[in-house]
């Protein structure tokens, strides 16, 4: 074919009904000139354009099967919703809701008061405060209760979180100035106590979430501190990171946190949590009060979506036993191994894989030294693209020039669909 053979765009567009067509024929026809010019054959044109007009209308947040043994995958989403928070989602997110009015009173409520009855049932606190992520909840409570003053904060706790992002630059924006005490790998009470001065709004503890200093090293406790806060008429806010309102072993509870003299808890609710992308701080109700009037938490609130989410995954908690089960993060993270491996071993008989023993991870930045036995399905490295764009893409671990499908993350049901992956991709 030569550039006189190519037809005109609105000759292109005209072989379809679709209102897309115009400018999927361009497009088409664009790279079909590259090609000719480039020595190529551009193929069937219509066939092209029918591709395009698909890769358009296809959804670019799709969902995808973690076969890679990290929980709380943050690059596939973290957290998988529970029904019961799916279910909220879409009951509140087909109509209209209560969301800022009071049924009962018959005028404006607060978006606030759907979530807040359960988060001070589960861990003790005064108030609560919903915002879009962690990150947001502690800039907010920096920026409410620490404007223009100074945050002391221990060196060892100034940590890089995902994608670059650093609490020392989140503080900035907060208007607050940084204050740093002890050393990296040793901090005391009394390091603290040294550094307070008229000017000194708070103490702030950063909890490593996603890291641990070992050897020679120590931080001083939540109670240490709130003592030294309580000398000095200060609050203590704790930022927990992942947060966990369960005993989880090498995490702090929010509620311990809280019962050790924290003033106020912030924490995610899409890690150990295992519920949407938010930021929850709890605890003194006249501070969670500053920080809901002040205008930036208006930038940082939740939406509806979000609440509906929410409330359902914290509703689980309210029975322990019920929530191991139906939150799905709790529910991989407390599974044996030995539950595992039949899956592993399903997997492998449907595709012709091998059995490997593997180590999955928490994820998200939590318990960065906890290691997961788990059970993988082997097979030829070659498939990891090809999966990748299956529908839905099947994302696995490459390790030994082999793909490691790790059944930790996948349900019994996602078995199925991976096998069925694996057989299409071989026989392309």
């Amino acid at each position: 074919m030569k550039l006189r053979d190519l037809p005109s765009v609105d000759e292109l567009a005209r072989t379809v009904e679709d209102p897309l067509a115009v400018e999927a024929a361009r497009t088409v026809l664009a790279r079909a000139r590259e090609e000719i010019r480039a020595g190529f054959e551009p193929g069937d044109l219509h066939e092209r354009l029918e591709a395009e007009l698909a890769a358009a209308r296809r959804p670019a947040l799709r969902r995808a099967i973690n076969a890679t043994g990290v929980v709380i995958h943050t690059n596939l989403g973290r957290a998988p919703l529970s029904d019961a928070a799916l279910d909220r989602v879409l009951e509140i997110g087909r109509g209209y809701s209560n969301l800022e009015y009071d049924l009962t009173a018959g005028s404006r409520g607060s978006r606030q008061d759907h979530v807040a009855g359960l988060l001070r049932r589960l861990t003790g606190a005064e108030a609560a405060l919903v915002v879009n992520n962690n990150a947001a909840a502690v800039m907010l409570a920096l920026a409410a209760l620490a404007e223009e003053r100074e945050v002391l904060v221990s060196r060892g706790e100034l940590i890089e979180i995902g994608d670059g992002f650093r609490i020392p630059d989140v503080l900035a924006r907060s208007g607050a100035r940084l204050v740093e005490v002890g050393t990296t790998n040793r901090t005391r009470a009394a390091d603290y106590e040294r550094e307070v001065r008229p000017e000194t709004a708070l103490l702030l503890r950063v909890h490593q979430s996603n890291f641990r200093v070992v050897g020679f090293a120590s931080m001083p406790s939540v109670a240490e501190l709130a003592e030294v806060a309580r000398r000095h008429e200060l609050p203590l806010v704790d930022d927990l990171g992942s947060g966990v309102l369960m005993d989880v072993p090498g995490e702090p509870t929010v509620r311990e946190s809280l019962a050790a003299g924290a003033d106020l808890v912030c924490f995610s609710g899409d890690k150990l949590l295992g519920g949407p992308q938010s930021g929850i701080v709890v605890g003194r109700a006249d501070l969670v009060e500053q920080l809901r009037r002040h205008p930036l938490q208006r930038a940082l609130r939740a939406d509806k979506l979000t609440l509906a989410a929410l409330e359902g995954t914290l509703g689980l908690y309210l029975d322990p036993g019920r929530a191991l089960r139906e939150i799905p993060v709790l529910r991989m993270l407390v599974e044996p191994a030995e539950s595992v491996e039949p899956r592993a071993r399903r997997l492998a008989g449907l595709v012709g894989g091998t059995v490997e023993e593997t180590v999955g991870r928490v994820g998200g930045g939590a318990l960065p030294l906890t290691e997961l036995a788990s059970f993988a399905c082997a097979i030829e490295e070659e498939l990891a693209g090809p999966l990748r764009g299956a529908e839905p893409p099947v994302i696995g671990v490459l390790r030994d020039g082999r793909l490691l499908l790790d059944c930790r993350t996948l349900t019994d049901a996602e078995v199925d669909e991976v096998a069925e992956a694996v057989r299409a991709c071989r026989s392309r």
